[in-house]
């Protein structure tokens, strides 16, 4: 049965090697139409019985199907899930492969894989072939250039936050995990290149150009990118972050309908590639 909040294959448009500071030699990018194929098994993992109803209700904002499908990720495929806590996309992503894949999920120690232990042991059919890694990803789980894939979903801002080397670490654990020829998939919230680069420190969101400059740093090459997370009533000026909005709502009732109206975040979706495949 087809998820109620699951569009049929669609085409959108993406930038394919797009150009950014670092690559000021590069061709320029074009816009072009990329097709989307949302396969039946990708279908049934969005609409698995096993998610939680409440983040089946953010599938609206948040379009698991099409971004995984941009990704590229195949249920044959060794995935790592970066930071996934409280593991939204995991709920996809370990029905998905369970079959013929791998999910590893790199998760730093605390609250966050503890909650993921005691959700993986209350549904050990879903979740029993998931494996753990530590976070920054260091070789010792996963075998440098072992993963097809990598995918980290609104992580990269705390990240930047923290400060100190921590994005550095994490993406050179990134490029280290992964094959060559390997994706690297990251959703964000998007700050307009306008703003002063002083608001990414504490309002969540990332200009565009600082996660390709991080990227890029680490040895990755900017494949593509998409507008399927995009939402432009969204902008990013708001008084608590991006945790203004929806799902946090952190103003509790004060502008609640206008929260709302607005939606979840407008993000970016950014496809990288390990040289070499």
């Amino acid at each position: 049965m087809r998820h109620p909040l699951l569009p049929r294959p669609l085409m959108f448009c993406a930038l394919a090697f797009a150009a950014a500071p670092a690559l000021a030699q590069a061709p320029k990018a074009e816009a072009m139409a990329v097709p989307v194929h949302i396969s039946p098994e990708l279908a049934a993992a969005v609409a698995a019985p096993t998610r939680t109803p409440a983040n089946m209700i953010r599938d609206k904002y948040r379009h698991p199907a099409e971004t995984l499908a941009f990704f590229g990720v195949k249920p044959g495929d060794t995935v790592v899930e970066a930071l996934p806590a409280p593991g939204w996309y995991t709920e996809i992503l370990a029905p998905y492969l369970a079959a013929q894949g791998q999910l590893w999920v790199a998760q730093a120690p605390g609250k966050g894989v503890d909650g993921l232990k005691a959700k993986f042991a209350a549904d050990a059919k879903t979740y029993g072939k998931v494996k753990f890694s530590e976070f920054p990803i260091k070789g010792e789980a996963i075998a440098d250039g072992s993963a097809d894939v990598l995918l980290t979903f609104r992580n990269v801002h705390n990240l930047i936050m923290r400060g100190g080397t921590a994005s550095d670490d994490a993406f050179a654990g990134f490029f280290r995990a992964l094959k060559p020829g390997g994706v690297l998939g990251v959703v964000d919230h998007r700050l307009p290149e306008s703003r002063d680069s002083a608001d990414e420190k504490t309002s969540g969101y990332l200009k565009r150009s600082t996660i390709v400059a991080l990227a890029e740093k680490a040895g990755f090459t900017l494949a593509a990118e998409s507008e399927i997370n995009a939402n432009p009533r969204d902008s990013a000026d708001w008084p608590k972050g991006v945790w203004t909005l929806p799902p946090t709502l952190s103003q509790g009732d004060a502008d609640r309908a206008k929260y709302l109206a607005i939606g979840e975040s407008d993000r970016m979706t950014l496809k990288f590639v390990k040289p070499g495949g």
